[in-house]
C-alpha cells in the first residue's frame, strides 16, 4: 500500500483534542474556578460562535463532498478543495471545533475551556495540520503550494 492509498499520516481524531481540551477546562474549573460573569451578552456570543462554527462545517462537508473527497485526515485526498468555504480558510473544520469551543466555554460560564481553545489548536496543528500539508504538498505540489498562497491556515 502506497503513502497515497493510507492519506496522511493522522493517527489521532482532531476533534479528539477539542474534547480532551474541554473536559480539562471543565475539571479545572471545580478546583480553580474562572467564570466570565462579568461579560455581557455572553450567551449571545455564544449563539453566534456556534452558528458561525455550523456554517463552516456544514460548507466544508458540501464542498469536501461534491469534490468526491474523504472528510477524514487519515483517509486518501482526491484533489484539492478551494471552492466554498476552503476559499476563506484551509481549516474550516478546524475553525469551526474552535468556535464550538468557545462557545461552550461561554454557555458554561468556564474561561478555562476557552483559554483551553487555543491550545487545542496548536495541538490539532502538530497532531494533524501538519501531517496534512506535508501530505497534499507531496501529493497536489505546485497546485497546493498556490492554494497555499492564496489561501491563510485558519482564517
Amino acid at each position: 500500500m502506497d503513502k497515497d492509498e493510507k492519506g496522511a499520516a493522522v493517527k489521532f481524531p482532531p476533534p479528539l483534542i477539542f474534547g480532551i481540551c474541554i473536559v480539562s477546562g471543565y475539571l479545572l474549573n471545580f478546583a480553580l474556578p474562572l467564570s466570565l460573569t462579568q461579560l455581557p451578552g455572553r450567551e449571545y456570543i455564544a449563539v453566534l460562535a456556534v452558528l458561525l462554527g455550523l456554517v463552516l462545517i456544514l460548507g466544508a462537508v458540501v464542498a469536501l463532498k461534491r469534490a468526491k473527497t474523504s472528510i477524514e485526515p487519515w483517509k486518501p485526498t482526491s484533489n484539492i478543495v478551494n471552492t466554498g468555504v476552503f476559499a476563506l480558510s484551509r481549516n474550516p473544520i478546524y475553525v469551526a471545533f474552535i468556535c464550538f469551543s468557545v462557545a461552550i466555554g461561554l454557555l458554561m460560564n468556564n474561561l478555562w475551556i476557552i483559554l483551553f481553545s487555543p491550545v487545542a489548536a496548536v495541538a490539532v496543528f502538530y497532531i494533524a495540520i501538519d501531517k496534512e500539508e506535508r501530505y497534499l504538498s507531496e501529493k497536489f505540489q505546485r497546485e497546493y503550494l498556490d492554494y497555499c498562497a492564496k489561501v491563510r491556515r485558519w482564517l
